[in-house]
């Protein structure tokens, strides 16, 4: 185990490892609001992330987390109404048949556990590109305040 978390590419910051990184942190902000930043740490050695920048993605967790439930109720009660008239086993039937697996949130209500899972996937894919198109800005600035090379 220690061989996967020592390797450097998960604490140096690349262009591969810093949107990984911050995909990871957002995803588990949403999912693991208890435990987000022992998750983000766990999740980062798999998806071959930066452990740092998925850790400190998920420091203003708890904030940020009670922010979305509200966004997140309304997009679940707007996804379980379009469920409703899909013709097959609706998603209330499936969560309510599964209640021990969702254990502590349990208590937000189905809707909120719903756009919490919907949600999560959605700020995940939007952390990549962000944190993308940040480390391209970076390396473009970087490359024009270079000094330019005298050629004899």
């Amino acid at each position: 185990m220690s061989r996967h978390v020592l390797k450097p590419s998960l604490w140096r910051f690349n262009r591969r490892s810093v949107p990984r990184g911050a995909a990871v942190g957002a995803v588990c902000t949403v999912l693991f609001p208890g435990g987000h930043m022992p998750a983000a740490a766990l999740l980062s050695v798999p998806a071959r992330a930066n452990v740092p920048l998925a850790v400190a993605i998920t420091l203003p967790g708890t904030a940020v987390f009670l922010a979305l439930v509200p966004l997140a109720k309304m997009l679940g009660i707007w996804v379980l109404r379009i469920d409703r008239e899909v013709p097959g086993a609706p998603i209330a039937t499936n969560v309510h048949a599964h209640h021990g697996l969702l254990g502590w949130l349990a208590h937000f209500g189905l809707a909120t556990i719903v756009g919490l899972l919907l949600l999560a996937p959605i700020l995940g894919v939007a952390g990549y590109i962000v944190a993308s198109l940040l480390w391209r800005l970076r390396t473009v600035r970087k490359w024009r305040n270079r000094p330019k090379q005298k050629h004899n």
